[in-house]
């Protein structure tokens, strides 16, 4: 199977460390996802507020998918030690372990479909994600989309950078 288009790097499985974060967490649905992007300025908000620089790009966590009805995404932040609660803010921490990578060069609105050419690459090595059924929706342990360029750095979304990292079972 081919690359997926205008991925920078082709799949591949690599080890990632733990990774202290904080974040916001929101439901939406796939028409209302600007809700939980927008709550990301609070984040390094809050983190300057407290000097507490970023150790590492912003992401959306996705720990309930269901397309058609409802998702469960948080929007954070890496941070170098774990940081404490605190309104909306909450720690938490990426799970160390195997992770199916991809980072795709172009616009967001071809992440489902880099998307599903990354669980085919992975499905036809007969790769297990760390995902289950749940009644909400599929339910997973660590799924990341790591977004390496600052819209405001960068204002064409055609060369926007955005890793995929989806943690195997």
């Amino acid at each position: 199977m081919s690359t997926p288009t205008n991925a920078t790097s082709g799949p591949r499985v690599v080890e990632r460390p733990e990774q202290p974060y904080a974040g916001i967490t929101g439901r939406v649905t796939m028409t209302t996802m600007n809700e939980i992007a927008d709550r990301m300025p609070g984040v390094f908000g809050w983190l300057a507020e407290r000097g507490i620089a970023p150790a590492g790009a912003p992401f959306f966590r996705y720990h309930v998918i269901d397309m058609e009805r409802e998702l469960e995404v948080e929007v954070g932040v890496p941070v170098a030690s774990p940081v404490d609660d605190d309104g909306p803010i909450r720690a938490g921490v990426l799970p160390a372990g195997k992770y199916v990578t991809l980072t795709h060069v172009g616009h967001p609105d071809r992440l489902i479909e880099v998307t599903a050419k990354l669980l085919e690459w992975a499905a036809d090595r007969d790769l297990a994600f760390d995902v289950e059924k749940s009644e909400r929706g599929d339910r997973w342990g660590s799924r990341l989309e790591i977004w390496h360029t600052n819209p405001a750095e960068e204002p064409d979304p055609s060369k926007w950078e955005t890793e995929l990292a989806f943690r195997l079972a």
